[in-house]
């Protein structure tokens, strides 16, 4: 059975919209990233290639515990991975291993059950202010990380997306805890 000139181009069409869908939901709904550092071990290694969720700020606001991706408030040309800590308007400190929000030991268990080191400039052993519409992140492997410590908040406008899927290496494949 020979395909007609019509159902050709109906198949091209319909090639050229899946394309078209693809790179829509691509460009602005799913972002791809590469772990380049040991920040985040044993949650992300280096070389895990992960899916974002990069709508879901635009939506509803990060939650405590969530692992986000953000422009480094330094270069904002380079992404980052960390832990969502720490919300706006709250108060943070780290003290032997553990974080404090609002003078309370948090129990959210991906975070709690991280000893986090107290070094660097902010929060560390002194209770400090999280400014309004920022935030303040945490890499999993802390002796590792420079993160919110050494350079302080993420402005909400440099939050791009919840990291939500490590799809490579085929091993480490799943969701993002």
């Amino acid at each position: 059975m020979q395909k007609t000139k019509k159902q050709t181009v109906d198949w091209f069409k319909s090639i050229l919209a899946a394309v078209a869908i693809a790179l829509l939901v691509r460009a602005f709904f799913i972002g791809n990233f590469k772990i380049p550092t040991t920040s985040m071990v044993p949650t992300l290694d280096v070389g895990d290639r992960l899916l974002s969720n990069d709508i879901i700020y635009k939506i509803r606001a990060p939650r405590r515990g969530e692992v986000v991706i953000f422009k480094y408030p330094e270069e904002p040309r380079r992404d980052f991975v960390k832990r969502m800590v720490g919300l706006p308007g709250e108060k943070v400190m780290l003290k032997n291993g553990r974080i404090y929000i609002n003078g309370r030991q948090v129990s959210d268990k991906n975070i709690a059950s991280r000893y986090y080191y107290s070094d660097g400039y902010y929060g560390n052993e002194i209770e400090i202010g999280i400014p309004g519409e920022s935030y303040f992140v945490l890499g999993d492997n802390s002796i590792n990380s420079k993160d919110s410590r050494y350079w302080g908040f993420v402005p909400e406008k440099n939050l791009v997306g919840k990291a939500i899927f490590t799809y490579w290496p085929p091993w480490r494949m799943g969701f993002i805890h």
